[in-house]
């Protein structure tokens, strides 16, 4: 009986009509505000999406992995990545509530499930802010040295990373700074956010702009330098830089008109940066040699090339600000999906509670900033990279195969977006992350089984037992 007990709370699912914005009994402090219009969402997507992957990893990957062909590592990134779109679109207008990945899978493939993506996206989405955090002081040295400054060694980068290197002190206050901002209130952080995405895109269209006038057609041969494996190798690379919009749609629960405006915002998002990625990286790859663009900041040194200095130095303050977003983006997306696993009581339901005046949860918060801060300060971006990837990659396959199994077993359901060429789009981008996830290394798998393990261990010791849906009379394996 007790195994029986164990095997029904597992497959457990949240009927999709129960989900609402409300807490456990209704409970107003673990309400969020709805407040996100379509294009503040639409800033928020576009803040995960183009930050460290225009100003960082396109120079990295065009160095030493891909040369000219990075804008195919972007576009192969990108298609996968669209597959996903997609189905997070319908899921995203189907079940307007916080959680993203998380909640829709609980929603369809069950409780254990839900918890295997909450589980790991608390990881990734902390990891993936101090690795972008960290990205930002290729471009802050670089203003650095243009403005003739010096700063003590101790706090440019953390230990191993450079002679005298302690801490990486500018990446850990940058975490911080982003989870004060978070902390004011999801109106008062969105308007920031906007602003910044939009002063990042007049930044980026300001490169594309002016760098095209400085192209040689003769930097883009050989267009293979590493072979067509290159390119695709790239692309598990850069694929770090286009996921964003999952990050965006775990706001759903602050959005004004969630079922019509987040379908829209995850595809439009994905569109532009897009379009921005490949236009950026014909102009990086045309102006300098693949040889010689800096991985850590491509585009500064490449505009420096051609004797535009003073343009340089705006584009690394474009950098700075524009990776601030990423980190916005993705630390919002963490505390939300932290803030629904608590108040699903999957965890304890302390950090399900927001702040009685702003509505953000803001316990949580601090704790996530915290947490990045130390990552960025103390590990080398290579270590803190390798915490990521992998649980973005299976979060993909999990509402990919989700979206599959509702349109099947539940096709009458209220879609506000559905997902085109069913079953064969979300198939794709199946079949497009598990591909990329070969490309991973040992360590990623090793570290990822290692948390894996560690959630088994909470969830089977509290989870399964604490669970709202444990208390609710009737919640077998139903799916709705």
């Amino acid at each position: 009986m007790a195994r029986l007990r164990v095997g029904e709370s597992v497959l457990r699912r949240k009927p999709i009509e129960k989900i609402d914005e409300k807490g456990p009994a209704g409970e107003v402090a673990t309400q969020l505000t709805r407040t996100l219009g379509l294009w503040q969402l639409t800033a928020i997507g576009v803040g995960g999406i183009i930050g460290a992957g225009i100003f960082t990893l396109a120079g990295t990957v065009a160095n030493g992995t891909a040369g000219p062909a990075v804008l195919l590592s972007f576009l192969i990134a990108g298609v996968a990545s669209a597959a996903a779109a997609f189905s997070y679109a319908e899921f995203a207008g189907l079940i307007p509530k916080a959680g993203s990945a998380y909640t829709y899978g609980y929603a369809v493939l069950g409780e254990l499930v839900g918890w295997f993506i909450g589980w790991d996206l608390l990881l990734e989405y902390t990891a993936i802010v101090a690795v972008v955090a960290i990205g930002i002081s290729g471009y802050f040295s670089f203003l650095l040295g243009e403005m003739g400054l010096e700063v003590p060694k101790w706090m440019l980068g953390a230990p191993g990373t450079g002679d005298g290197h302690r801490v990486d002190l500018f990446a850990a206050l940058l975490c911080l700074l982003v989870a004060y901002l978070l902390t004011l209130g999801i109106k008062n952080a969105a308007r920031f956010e906007t602003v910044v995405v939009v002063l990042k895109v007049l930044v980026v269209l300001l490169v594309i702009g002016v760098g095209v006038f400085h192209i040689n057609t003769a930097n883009y041969k050989p267009f293979f330098p590493f072979g067509v494996s290159g390119a695709f190798t790239g692309a598990a690379t850069v694929f770090f830089a286009v996921f964003g919009y999952d990050a965006m749609s775990t706001a759903a629960e602050e959005s004004k008109d969630a079922q019509h405006h987040m379908p829209k915002a995850i595809l439009y998002s994905l569109g532009i940066s897009m379009v921005l990625y490949v236009a950026a990286c014909l102009v990086l790859t045309g102006m300098q040699s693949y040889k010689d663009i800096d991985p850590e900041s491509g585009f500064s040194t490449a505009f420096k090339s051609v004797g535009l200095n003073r343009l340089a130095d705006v584009i690394a303050v474009g950098a700075i600000i524009g990776i601030l977003t990423v980190m916005f983006t993705f630390m919002l997306g963490v505390t939300r999906v932290w803030f629904s696993m608590s108040r699903d009581g999957l965890l304890p339901k302390w950090f399900a509670k927001t702040h009685p005046t702003r509505h953000v949860p803001t316990r949580v918060t601090w704790i996530v900033g915290a947490g990045a801060a130390l990552i960025a300060g103390f590990l080398p971006i290579g270590e803190a990279a390798e915490l990521t990837n992998i649980g973005i990659l299976l979060a993909f396959v999990v509402v990919c195969i989700a979206v599959i199994v509702l349109r099947y077993k539940q096709p009458d359901l209220p879609r506000t977006f559905r997902t085109p060429g069913m079953p064969f789009v979300p198939a794709l981008g199946v079949v497009f992350s598990i591909w990329l996830i070969t490309f991973l290394q040992w360590q990623t798998w090793v570290r990822f089984v290692v948390w894996f393990l560690i959630g088994l261990v909470i969830y089977f010791g509290y989870s399964y037992r604490k669970s709202e849906m444990a208390k609710t009379p009737g919640t077998g394996t139903e799916t709705g």
